[in-house]
């Protein structure tokens, strides 16, 4: 069974689900990243009792620390989370463990958009020698982000 990525949100430690909410609000011109946020605000409204507006109305800061307290986020506002988290703050890691797989990438960004599922043993070479220049927390986060949000082309990837 594939995790989903509101339960990886939830085991977050507490400063790395800050920098992932943080990285949440920044400023991006995809359409699904505006309706994220306005889910998070609508989120952020009920749990302070605050019309939608006056939530919206908050510095990001402060609605990073309030998404950043909330475990019961959906799965879309935990992917946005984490994928912007990743890119924000994680592009050595990702770019390390992607040339180590052989997979094209732009800074970590994978480019091949038909890349076949990549054998077992080729995965756990590439982890293992991405865990050896990355803290392993970290890395696992990775591993796991990437089979939770796209578990057809990392089906032979183990996580723990």
């Amino acid at each position: 069974m594939i995790e989903r990525p509101s339960r990886i949100w939830k085991d977050l430690p507490p400063d790395v689900r800050l920098a992932a909410a943080a990285a949440f609000w920044k400023p991006d011109d995809s359409n699904d990243a505006a309706l994220q946020q306005a889910e998070a605000i609508m989120a952020i409204a009920k749990r302070l009792n605050f019309r939608p507006k006056s939530a919206q109305a908050l510095p990001e800061e402060r609605l990073a620390k309030l998404l950043a307290q909330m475990n019961d986020v959906s799965d879309a506002v935990a992917t946005r989370a984490l994928i912007a988290y990743h890119f924000e703050t994680q592009r050595p890691l990702m770019s390390a463990f992607l040339d180590a797989l052989g997979v094209g990438h732009d800074n970590g960004l994978i480019t091949d958009e038909s890349l076949p599922p990549p054998d077992a043993a080729r995965i756990s070479e590439a982890a293992g020698r991405v865990r050896e220049a990355f803290p392993g927390d970290a890395v696992q986060l990775y591993l796991r982000t990437l089979k939770a949000l796209d578990g057809e082309t990392w089906a032979n990837l183990a996580v723990e």
